[in-house]
């Protein structure tokens, strides 16, 4: 290996912080794709039916107050418990900044997509195609058939991708070991090496997970974090 091929490879190990989350080339734009959205079927029904629950408790210990019949006993304690405190009384405000944060949080619940396991993918109009090749893990989201034109959109796990980037970095010269965690803006690599030099293990990592990030066909290029160290058994 001469100079030149050196000081290439030391200047991409030095800079594989800075190439980020681009389309399917370096420097094109992100696609904006709408992420998935959750159908929310259990929660909602859970939701309805403790609502459905509690309004059928009240309303029957009404019914039966009208018919002069005795109230719950819980119900007359809190009616008591509410006529007797102020309404500056810490466990008034303390019950009510509960509630009030319960329903905040339930509305941020609500207009959430949800499904964040799950990154979109690029679809055939924007020109890009999904490479990832066998076990890639793509599958059609919840609503996939919503797009323009009824096309169909496309998804995949980030586990598989974990697993996909994995391999390509197994795949790399001097890698002994690999952990890939994929999140939605962030693609993170550690690598343990146990022969070859540890700038060139890493520059060749970044450019073999560069590749494999295209080749997912992301509709959102992740940035790419890669951390190489020298094996405890390697140093002996």
């Amino acid at each position: 290996m001469n100079a030149d091929q050196k000081m290439r490879q030391s200047t991409s190990a030095s800079a594989y912080g800075g190439r980020a989350g681009t389309g399917a080339r370096d420097g094109d734009p992100p696609v904006p794709t709408r992420r998935f959205w959750s159908v929310r079927r259990v929660p909602a029904g859970i939701v309805a039916l403790v609502i459905a629950a509690i309004s059928g408790l009240l309303l029957y210990d009404v019914a039966a107050v009208r018919s002069g019949r005795p109230g719950m006993r819980w119900r007359e304690w809190l009616a008591d418990e509410l006529a007797a405190r102020p309404l500056d009384d810490a466990w008034i405000m303390g019950g009510a900044a509960a509630l009030a944060a319960l329903g905040v949080w339930m509305v941020v619940l609500a207009l959430a997509p949800g499904l964040r396991g799950l990154l979109p993918m690029r679809t055939p109009e924007t020109g890009a195609e999904a490479e990832a090749g066998p076990g890639k893990g793509v599958e059609a989201g919840p609503g996939a058939g919503g797009g323009a034109g009824g096309a169909v959109r496309a998804g995949i796990d980030r586990t598989s991708a974990g697993l996909v980037l994995r391999d390509r970095a197994m795949e790399v010269p001097g890698v002994r070991s690999a952990r890939v965690d994929v999140g939605r803006r962030r693609v993170r690599a550690r690598a343990l090496a146990h022969f070859r030099d540890l700038d060139e293990v890493r520059a060749d990592l970044d450019a073999a997970l560069h590749e494999g990030i295209r080749q997912l066909g992301l509709a959102r290029r992740p940035a790419l974090s890669v951390r190489v160290r020298r094996s405890a058994k390697s140093k002996g």
